[in-house]
C-alpha cells in the first residue's frame, strides 16, 4: 500500500473517531439518565475526540506525499 493511501485511511479513521465522539456526547447528555453511564460515555467520547484531533493534526503537518 502506498504512503498516500495509508495517510488517507488514517485520516478517515480520525474523522470516524470524530463522528463516534459526537454520537457518544449526544447520548451522554440527552439520552442517558444513569450517572455512571453518562460519565463513561462522555470520557470515551472525549478520548476519541482528542485522538482524532491528534491524528488529523499529524496528517496535516506531515504534508503531501511524493507519490
Amino acid at each position: 500500500m502506498s504512503p498516500a493511501l495509508m495517510k488517507m485511511w488514517v485520516s478517515l479513521s480520525g474523522m470516524g473517531f470524530m463522528v463516534i465522539s459526537v454520537v457518544l456526547i449526544y447520548l451522554s447528555r440527552y439520552k442517558f439518565k444513569n450517572g455512571v453511564l453518562k460519565t463513561i460515555t462522555a470520557i470515551i467520547a472525549y478520548i476519541l475526540l482528542l485522538l482524532a484531533g491528534l491524528i488529523i493534526f499529524f496528517i496535516v503537518l506531515a504534508g503531501p506525499t511524493n507519490e
